[in-house]
């Protein structure tokens, strides 16, 4: 099975450029964040044409996420819990039924926090709290699950082209990467590191400046896999070559191979 993460940065605007790679790539789970749509103008055809059960946590102009499955899904949960007054679409969750019993997938869209002096930074560390939380008490299901998402966390040095140009950045600060660093703590394994330490690899490099070109990314989009689902992990590719398509995301998709 394939489970993937891919910030698409809007449906409207990279339609065709997600089709195609969903007919290339096959995944079987693909988890996408930023869709910038309400749900009722998520063009569900297009992909339910492509044999995948659609669910989405929308949000107008911003933001939204989405789960595409072969698989039936079970169970749907929309929205982190732990703040009623945040209106912003993050977090869907998806449960499935396999040969080995219940999986669940999350896609999720972290706060970005910049400027970090702004309220956004407080509000991205409370945010990551809160998941931090709700993933210690699925854990305690004993159950498959992927975190699947853009974290807008750069966890390592190695993780960006250059740390210097990221010091004091939301994205880099310590306490950003602290607190990623407290879900691997609580148990969940970073899928991509667990398989290779290479450097250089990256799955975001920015429309400006020729970061594409300059091979000036970051690795900020992660599938953090809970006990039962790193004992499954096959292996993971980062689809980079998508990068250079036309009218392109400047996230690339990430994709774990799973034993299910």
């Amino acid at each position: 099975m394939k489970i993937a993460t891919w910030n698409i940065n809007g449906v409207k605007a990279r339609l065709d450029t997600v089709l195609t790679w969903l007919e290339q790539a096959r995944p079987d789970i693909a988890c996408l964040q930023e869709i910038k749509s309400i749900d009722e103008n998520f063009p569900r055809e297009a992909f339910e044409a492509l044999g995948y059960n659609v669910e989405t946590h929308g949000q107008k102009g911003f933001n939204g996420v989405a789960i595409l499955s072969r698989l039936p899904f079970d169970e749907v949960n929309r929205g982190l819990p732990g703040a009623d007054d945040d209106v912003q679409a993050r977090f869907i969750e998806g449960v499935f039924s396999t040969e080995a019993g219940a999986l669940r997938v999350v896609s999720l869209y972290l706060p970005n926090g910049n400027p970090v002096d702004s309220e956004k930074f407080p509000y991205k560390l409370s945010w990551m709290e809160r998941l931090e939380a709700w993933a210690r008490e699925r854990l305690a299901l004993e159950e498959p699950l992927v975190l699947a998402g853009d974290y807008n966390v750069i966890p390592m040095p190695e993780d960006c082209h250059d740390p210097a140009v990221w010091a004091g950045d939301a994205l880099f600060r310590p306490e950003s990467r602290t607190a990623f660093r407290r879900l691997a703590n609580a148990g969940f394994t970073d899928a991509l590191r667990s398989t290779t330490e290479a450097p250089e690899i990256y799955t975001f490099w920015d429309y400006q400046a020729g970061a594409w070109q300059k091979n000036n990314g970051i690795r900020i989009d992660h599938l953090m896999l809970s006990p039962e689902a790193a004992n499954r992990l096959g292996g993971v590719t980062v689809d980079s070559h998508v990068r250079a398509w036309e009218k392109p995301s400047d996230h690339v998709p990430v994709v774990a191979e799973m034993a299910f």
